[in-house]
């Protein structure tokens, strides 16, 4: 769907629904009272028995705190402040983070005429489609996105895990680490200090890649395996599998950011939640929300559309509707039992 698209699924779904939805209205803050919520906004305050945070887990951009050892001559850019590449000084460009936000940029700015090094991290690959099909589509029919949060080994690598290296465009092309070396864009290591105005990368750069590369081929055994024993293997092209991920005969441990080669760095090391308007003590000291499959550790309190809350798919439009159903029937007998 283009954006146009889900603005007008949204709005004919709160058209639909009736909702008394207050639109333009900031909260501002949320205290616990004697008998549920005081909910200040920029319209007036609302009371209300429960609270359902449906704000998302991608509110700020998370940048690390070695941004301030970067020198005052390079200019410095979130995927937030980002629009395009003439937003950018002309010159060389560090992309920070290769997860799909970073892989996507790097690749635009590098056509923009610009040199691109890409700073590579811990990443999901995964190819557009596979078997003639879209990737997010056998994830569906595999059942991967409907894996429940406590049947997972570790619930909290599920929820930070990197957003997959994807690109949604009508060719449905594939962008991943060899697609943009293909392009000419230099790879680096993680970006592990700044020092004396050098930025300085870890080695091990083929370790990341085999790791990247072993999970890719697992999660195809799934799919290839779901295809069989479901008895529709037939329906599609046959199993493939990818060239591993190239290693560069050469990376940088180090590059000076004084020297003027790197005019501009962008940081694509992802978000985080904003909950700085919630005064009640649900937050750790990380910025996340406690809570048990949507249930937040308040009374009366709820959460949607965080990373894995209930399933893998949380976090989508298509994905929410199953959370959903079962908070808010949690939330129905909490209702329930207050007003007995």
């Amino acid at each position: 769907m283009s954006m146009d698209e889900v603005v007008e699924f949204i709005s004919r779904f709160a058209a639909l629904s009736a909702a008394p939805i207050r639109a333009h209205t900031n909260v501002t803050s949320v205290k616990r009272v004697e008998e549920g919520y005081h909910v200040a906004t920029s319209e007036g305050a609302i009371r209300c028995r429960a609270v359902v945070i449906a704000s998302g887990a991608c509110n700020l951009p998370s940048v690390p705190a070695l941004r301030a050892s970067i020198p005052s001559s390079v200019d410095q850019f979130t995927s937030f402040d980002y629009r395009n590449p003439s937003s950018l000084p002309e010159g060389g460009v560090l992309v920070v983070g290769a997860s799909a936000t970073g892989v996507q940029l790097a690749a635009e700015i590098h056509r923009s005429g610009r040199p691109v090094t890409l700073s590579v991290g811990e990443h999901v690959r995964l190819p557009r489609t596979y078997r003639g099909r879209d990737v997010l589509w056998w994830m569906d029919a595999g059942g991967l996105w409907n894996q429940r949060y406590d049947e997972l080994d570790d619930i909290t690598r599920a929820r930070r895990l990197p957003s997959p290296q994807l690109v949604g465009t009508p060719e449905r092309a594939t962008l991943d680490l060899n697609a943009l070396t293909a392009l000419g864009v230099e790879l680096a290591g993680r970006l592990s200090a700044v020092r004396d105005g050098r930025a300085l990368f870890s080695g091990g750069l083929k370790n990341l890649f085999s790791l990247a590369d072993l999970k890719l081929e697992r999660l195809l055994d799934t799919f290839d395996e779901w295809a069989r024993s479901s008895g529709r293997d037939r329906e599609f092209d046959l199993p493939q599998r990818f060239e591993p991920t190239r290693v560069p005969e050469s990376s940088p441990l180090q590059v000076d950011l004084r020297s003027g080669r790197i005019r501009s760095v962008l940081w694509a090391t992802g978000y985080r939640p904003d909950y700085s308007w919630l005064d009640v003590p649900v937050v750790d000291e990380k910025g996340h929300l406690r809570h048990d499959g949507g249930v937040v550790h308040a009374p009366g309190m709820y959460a949607l559309g965080l990373p894995v809350l209930r399933r893998r798919k949380s976090t989508f439009i298509h994905g929410i509707e199953d959370d959903a159903r079962e908070v808010i029937d949690h939330l129905a007998v909490y209702l329930a039992h207050a007003r007995s």
